[in-house]
């Protein structure tokens, strides 16, 4: 019962063209927040748009490249709209699991960054890890839809909600 659009953005300024929603585990979607037009033949009852954006910069010391950098999720409530007559509250949740999904993968990308050695070539390494990053996440979101039917299957609808609401705990 829904699409999502990924819109991944390689730049943080780029993102801030569009009015964004940045992801905190504090707020949860609601209907309010999808303000985009519904097409004339909607092949779906909601679309979400979310995605990963960064910017970064680096320093070079003794041939070591430090970065300074920000992974960020956002969704973009003009880009992301409902039916309202056909829309309930298990839709909602598989949209805010859509934007869910983008933040854990969000954080792959920080950990990514963390763990590489970068070199003189940052900015094509830094590029490869952000496609890397969002080609499993275009993948995972597409086994999400596949897997609860577009939320249609409730029982796989509830364990996935109980996956990534796991997934997103902090670890200490």
């Amino acid at each position: 019962m829904s699409l999502t659009l990924f819109l991944c953005l390689g730049s943080f300024l780029y993102g801030q063209e569009y009015e964004t929603i940045l992801w905190s585990p504090d707020h949860r979607l609601s209907w309010n927040d999808f303000k985009g037009e519904v097409p004339d033949s909607p092949r779906a009852a909601a679309t979400t748009a979310s995605g990963i954006s960064y910017e970064f910069s680096s320093v070079s010391n003794k041939g070591k490249y430090e970065l300074d950098y920000t992974v960020s999720t956002f969704f973009y409530p003009n880009k992301s709209w409902y039916q309202p007559k056909i829309c309930d509250e298990v839709i909602l949740s598989h949209e805010q699991l859509h934007f869910d999904i983008s933040e854990l993968f969000a954080r792959k990308m920080r950990r990514l960054m963390n763990e590489t050695s970068f070199t003189e070539n940052v900015k094509s390494e830094v590029k490869e890890i952000y496609y890397r990053i969002n080609r499993e996440l275009a993948a995972f979101q597409q086994m999400y839809d596949r897997e609860t039917n577009f939320s249609r299957n409730r029982e796989k609808q509830a364990e996935w909600n109980k996956k990534i609401a796991k997934a997103l705990q902090p670890e200490y």
